[in-house]
């Protein structure tokens, strides 16, 4: 095949412009640890590993990656600087802080640069597998004269519970309360001193000899199991080299993927770095199969304590983000959740790495058709398609059967204990103010709903039904598809019968028999838009609403509770106005498909040019508020990261 000159340039300049090397400290990963269990900052781990790294923000600490982090149930920070470098020359350590210092993270690689007495030191770590890191510490000698040095590792654990031993160029943390090991092993035929007092260890090496401009490089392979069976696992020898070139060409096909989705038309920069600061938060929140859980998934973010789990709409919406640079992780993020679905076919809330903590108080909204749809349409795998058919057909079943307390064929949030709490959680809003004077409702023993049926849980069940013709269709299941047709055309025509006002030009919730709507406007109205439910002169209403400046179209636009209600709070309310990124997506999204794109590029707009830290190193936050812009609650979330990653694919 020839191709023109131009032609040519414009691959090769493509290429270029999808290298992790161009995107440096996109998200800025320095820290210094004083609290064990604060991990509210932003970190690097890579390959669905289970520890992690980040850079150091104080002088001190220098010669050192901070951690690791190590992660379970929750994270425990195990060090400050577990591994930290000491250079010696002539009984006189020489100073790593008054050096030359570059301190970097590229997407998939933490790396430090000290030039300093005429040495250079170049200090990187990388993930080679889900519980394997390598380390790998060049010292290049800049002088005219050969260079005899004494390299020392010296490391301290911070908590309590560890037992720490060292053996033949290896150090070896176990913990008390648990079966996880940690270990460092150094990689050379060298034998170091190493020695331990307590909760300490140091590691020498003496008579390192370097010549003028040559280098001496030692590695270290850093390994975090989470049980014994996982300490079986045969070790192979890591080729720093190989792996590094791996690595790179890994990360570089995922920006590449992602930015191929998009065209010509994602020029912006700071339109390309907030698309990497995506795909790396996905990544680091990326923990793969062991315990409990049997199949690879996304923690919602690993920044925050209560997250440390895998979540069913989350998932979804992460599996959506996940396809277009990773596909086998946006199936693998699916599956994780029918791994756990009952015979009844629901599936939980949350799962996590020690089953009997699974959340099955509740299930969350029904997104998975869509995921699994928009997973299809990135990778056309019909076997992906064909083993999940039959769960989402249980699943979708499964809300009628136990979320519809008057069977008139429209569903509530409920929960399976009856408790209140429970309910709200289903609802995935958990305070939100429209369901604060709702009641609990007895179906059956293992089934309560609320006495409220929803616009937007009736709306996902009515594109679920579409998703499913979709994929019966795709599956040859002719006969399928038709009727799963007749039957959202069916629900369609209940919603809006019941849920749209016309007077007010809205759709709202409504209390099970009665006819008066819960007159609260939030996103749940333009979820309708979002499904292609609402016809032409419904939409149109419900986007006069969307762009009215003392509704939805604040500083950043479409809350999840109207600016005007009288219980509107922002910076306290986490449902009751702060803006939400899936229900943004899905607010712009509806607007598109009516055509009303320049109300919905002057909502994304908005969104880019306002919220904090879509232009700088900080991290992408779950959630935002609406009249300042401030990020809110969590960072480094991954549901706003897979939608950022939609709105810039549809840009």
């Amino acid at each position: 095949m020839k191709y023109s000159f131009g032609l040519f340039f414009l691959i090769t300049f493509f290429f270029a412009e999808a290298q992790r090397n161009k995107f440096p400290n996109v998200l800025d990963v320095r820290t210094h640890i004083t609290d064990t269990s604060n991990v509210a900052t932003s970190f690097f781990s890579d390959l669905g590993a289970w520890h992690a790294y980040a850079l150091p923000e104080r002088k001190e600490d220098y010669g050192s990656f901070i951690g690791p982090l190590l992660m379970d149930i929750d994270g425990k920070w195990l060090g400050n600087d577990f591994s930290k470098l000491q250079i010696s020359e002539s009984g006189r350590e020489i100073d790593l802080t008054s050096s030359t210092v570059k301190l970097d993270y590229y997407p998939g690689l933490l790396q430090q640069e000290y030039i300093t007495a005429n040495l250079k030191v170049l200090i990187q770590i990388i993930f080679v597998s889900n519980r394997t890191a390598s380390l790998k510490t060049s010292i290049i000698n800049l002088s005219g004269t050969e260079r005899k040095l004494k390299l020392k590792w010296t490391g301290k654990s911070l908590l309590s519970a560890t037992r720490l031993g060292v053996s033949s160029n290896r150090v070896t943390i176990r913990f008390i309360n648990n079966e996880h090991l940690f270990s460092i092993q150094y990689e050379t035929k060298k034998k170091l001193s190493i020695t331990n007092d307590g909760d300490s260890y140091a590691a020498e090496l003496n008579d390192v000899m370097i010549a003028p401009a040559k280098r001496f490089e030692i590695l270290q392979t850093q390994r975090y199991y989470l049980n014994s069976k996982e300490q079986s696992a045969i070790h192979q020898h890591v080729d720093f080299a190989t792996e590094f070139s791996k690595n790179e060409n890994r990360w570089n096909d995922y920006i590449k993927s992602f930015f191929s989705k998009t065209g010509s038309e994602l020029k912006d920069e700071t339109d390309k770095s907030l698309a990497v600061k995506s795909i790396i938060t996905l990544i680091t929140n990326w923990r793969s199969a062991t315990k409990d859980l049997l199949s690879d998934g996304v923690f919602p973010s690993a920044s925050y304590q209560g997250f440390y789990g895998f979540w069913s709409w989350d998932s979804w919406k992460q599996a959506v983000g996940l396809s277009y640079f990773h596909p086998q992780l946006a199936k693998s993020n699916i599956y994780s959740l029918f791994d756990y679905q009952d015979k009844a076919g629901m599936i939980p809330d949350c799962i996590y790495t020690e089953k009997k903590e699974n959340n099955w108080r509740n299930t969350k909204p029904p997104l998975a058709g869509w995921a699994i749809w928009k997973v299809y349409e990135q990778t056309g795998d019909l076997a992906f398609l064909k083993k999940l058919y039959p769960r989402l057909v249980k699943y979708h079943e499964w809300w009628y059967r136990n979320r519809d307390h008057d069977e008139n064929g429209l569903c509530e949030y409920g929960s399976t204990d009856g408790t209140r709490i429970a309910a709200a959680w289903e609802s995935g809003m958990d305070n939100a103010v429209r369901f604060d004077d709702a009641v609990m409702l007895k179906n059956s023993d293992r089934a309560w709903s609320l006495n409220q049926e929803s616009v937007d849980l009736n709306v996902y069940l009515y594109a679920e039904k579409n998703y499913l013709s979709k994929i019966a269709h795709a599956l040859g299941k002719r006969r399928k598809a038709v009727n799963w047709n007749t039957s959202a055309t069916a629900l369609q025509q209940l919603i809006q019968t019941n849920f749209y006002h016309a007077e007010k030009g809205f759709f709202y919730d409504k209390m099970i028999g009665q006819n008066e709507p819960v007159a609260v406007e939030g996103p749940e109205a333009w979820i309708a838009l979002w499904a292609g439910l609402a016809n032409r002169q419904q939409a149109e209403k419900v986007a006069d609403i969307m762009q009215h400046e003392k509704k939805f179209n604040t500083m950043i636009p479409l809350p999840t509770l109207t600016a005007g209600h009288p219980k509107f709070d922002p910076a306290n309310g986490y449902w009751r106005g702060p803006v939400w990124l899936d229900q943004f997506y899905f607010g712009v999204d509806g607007l598109k498909q009516y055509g009303l794109n320049d109300l919905a590029n002057e909502f994304i707009q908005k969104l880019f040019s306002n919220a904090e830290g879509l232009k700088d190193g900080k991290p992408i936050y779950e959630n935002y508020h609406p009249l300042t812009g401030k990020g809110l609650n969590a960072i480094n979330f991954s549901w706003s990261a897979a939608h950022l990653l939609m709105l810039l694919a549809g840009k």
